[in-house]
């Protein structure tokens, strides 16, 4: 039995080929996923100084407990529990772990905090900021 081709038949193996040889091009011509960007020398300038002013400025905070770092831990995550709008930050202060919370400028608003603190805390300390030595 002989096998006649028909038009469809030429149009699908063309079909076919065309497929082949675009797969075989988008995989030779795939990107590698390099990045360069490029930022304005300026915006790098700013946050350098964003930075520096806010590592220079002084807060009152207020120490909730210190102990071993396991111990310490523990007193963040209930520090941050009781108090989830507050920043909770432990601080290795040889040779205890400190858990101090809150950044706060103005004294008065670090006494009132520290009020409501102590309640759940007693022992916590309101910390006066370090003076520079600049």
């Amino acid at each position: 039995m002989e096998y006649i081709k028909t038009q469809s038949d030429i149009n699908m193996k063309s079909l076919s080929s065309i497929l082949v040889i675009v797969f075989a091009t988008a995989l030779g011509t795939a990107q590698h996923g390099k990045i360069n960007i490029e930022q304005d020398q300026k915006i790098a300038e700013l946050l350098n100084i964003y930075k520096s002013a806010n590592s220079d400025t002084e807060y009152y905070t207020i120490q909730v407990g210190f102990g071993s770092s396991d111990k310490a831990e523990k007193i963040k995550s209930e520090v941050e529990i009781d108090f989830p709008e507050l920043p909770v930050k432990t601080v290795f202060d040889s040779p205890t772990f400190r858990v101090r919370v809150g950044r706060f400028k103005k004294k008065l608003d670090a006494e009132r905090k520290f009020i409501e603190v102590r309640e759940k805390y007693p022992d916590a300390m309101l910390l006066k900021p370090k003076k520079s030595t600049k």
